[in-house]
């Protein structure tokens, strides 16, 4: 035994430390990718990118976007320019991708199949809110085929949704006790959001539901108006396992308002997704040995 190697023993246990000291694993390097129609993401990515980090050890890189094409000599904010697109190898060198972009209008056949490339080869991925509603093309109203060229988006999400309702608050219910993502987390009601529908449900796994009280307006027979308050309820939180490989995909569609998406349980949920998506989640909820906030290991 080398004099410094046993003298580094002796000086550690007379202060009572241990001999060695466990290093922190490497932050996961998450790509946030943000931008497109509709929605306050100058705001949202940086508050993302400040709430998952300060509740795990996670390192998030902001793709951010807010260059659009043009649809008659004015720029389209449904259809976002981003660097990565017709790229199969962006997210090279990333743990984790947060899609976080709204481009509906983004249809290319092409331009889709280079963004899902990555998860296709076992890179996971988070999905939230308006990614839902993005790379669509044909007739994406009735329920499509997973083999058909336009669902093979869906087929990587795990559910099809195509629209959303009023913004109305959202009573959300955790379905799933058992699952790492929302075990322990307490129901809760949103703000006024937007509760997307569900299509169809194909191999997602439901962790949540939301239930909205939508205020529905008709005639009567005298002509004034008629209220009739309807009870809307659809999944909101889910996981996939997608392609051959099985690449473990999180997605919500909560998380339209800056509010929302700064509101604690949201990015409790978020953080658990991502950590879970890269098997960085113990069985309890709590983040796997070193990758709680900061990385530190008792």
């Amino acid at each position: 035994m080398k004099r410094s190697y046993f003298l580094a023993i002796v000086v550690a246990a007379s202060l009572g430390l241990p001999a060695f000291a466990a290093d922190a694993p490497k932050p996961l390097k998450v790509l946030l990718i943000a931008g497109g129609c509709c929605h306050d993401y100058k705001v949202q990515k940086d508050v993302l990118k400040k709430g998952i980090e300060e509740r795990a050890n996670v390192k998030v890189e902001v793709l951010y976007s807010e260059d659009y094409e043009l649809k008659n000599g004015k720029p389209d904010a449904t259809n976002p320019k981003f660097p990565i697109y017709g790229n199969p190898d962006y997210a090279k060198g990333f743990d984790v991708v947060i899609h976080d972009e709204c481009a509906s209008s983004v249809n290319a056949p092409a331009t889709i199949d280079a963004v899902l490339a990555p998860h296709r080869d076992g890179l996971p991925a988070v999905n939230l809110h308006c990614a839902m509603h993005s790379y669509r093309f044909g007739d994406y109203s009735k329920p499509v085929s997973p083999s058909a060229e336009n669902g093979h988006w869906y087929e990587y999400l795990g559910l099809q949704s195509i629209k959303h309702g009023p913004q109305e608050p959202i009573a959300i219910s955790f379905v799933d006790k058992a699952s790492p993502i929302v075990k322990g987390l307490a129901d809760w009601t949103t703000i006024k959001e937007e509760l997307y529908n569900n299509v169809q449900i194909l191999t997602g796994q439901a962790l949540a539901k939301g239930k909205q009280i939508v205020h529905e307006k008709s005639k009567g027979t005298d002509g004034k108006d008629i209220v009739t308050d309807k009870e809307v309820e659809t999944v909101v939180a889910w996981t996939n396992e997608y392609g051959p490989k099985k690449t473990r995909v999180f997605s919500t569609t909560i998380g339209h308002n800056n509010v929302t998406v700064e509101d604690g349980r949201y990015l409790d949920l978020v953080t658990r997704g991502v950590l879970w998506s890269a098997g960085k989640l113990n069985d309890d909820g709590t983040p796997a040995k070193g990758y709680g906030p900061g990385g530190k290991i008792p």
